[in-house]
């Protein structure tokens, strides 16, 4: 996987979408690492695209493209990719996607550190720099706990997890030479395993047999 500063030398200049949490944030990076930034608290489908006018940038002028596969918020994730897959097919690029977990966790540099965010149904994504990322259950989480700041959740978090801030404006500048990216030709949002559907066979519905 690239670093976000062989990403930007090969690619600039990037626009960066992250719609995982309840601030969507949307920047625009040069091949120097020099940014700016718009966060906005309306939905997806409304905040990406005033953060990116607000900005005074086109997305046909990117050099290529950078999101937040997850975890977070599945619909925000799946808003962002779909916008680039659509400027994709009018002018193919490149795209670079990123977990959020993993650059909060680097951005810590801790190895002792569990980062996490809800998974739903009392599970959750944890991410620390030994073992990766994992879904697990919540009374599995053990050690110290991290979670970002503006992330959903729905189950009952932790009673020892503290938040720490998800600022991209904050973390990617010191991610600069960290291999977290990884370049993707379908983008969309992260999933620990493709979704399974049971086989359905259907039948003529018959009125019931009279017994004599």
């Amino acid at each position: 996987m690239p670093t976000l500063r062989q990403v930007l030398t090969a690619h600039s200049p990037l626009l960066i979408i992250d719609a995982a949490s309840a601030k969507v944030q949307v920047g625009w990076m040069g091949a120097d690492g020099s940014a700016n930034w718009e966060t906005n608290d309306e939905e997806a489908g409304v905040g990406i695209f005033q953060a990116i006018d607000r900005l005074g940038v086109q997305a046909q002028e990117a050099g290529g493209f950078m999101f937040c596969e997850g975890p977070g918020s599945v619909l925000g994730i799946r808003t962002a990719a779909a916008a680039i897959r659509t400027w994709c097919a009018l002018r193919p690029r490149v795209v670079h996607s990123y977990l959020s977990l993993a650059l909060v966790a680097h951005g810590l540099g801790r190895p002792e550190v569990s980062v996490i965010a809800d998974a739903r149904r009392e599970s959750w994504h944890r991410f620390d720099l030994n073992r990766g990322l994992a879904r697990i259950a919540t009374d599995e989480l053990r050690g110290e706990l991290i979670t970002p700041e503006n992330f959903r959740h729905w189950s009952t978090p932790p009673a020892n997890v503290k938040s720490a801030p998800y600022l991209l404006s904050d973390l990617l500048p010191r991610l600069l030479n960290h291999n977290v990216f990884q370049a993707t030709d379908a983008p969309d949002a992260f999933l620990h395993e493709d979704p399974s559907y049971a086989r359905w066979t259907p039948h003529i519905h018959r009125a019931p047999e009279k017994r004599p």
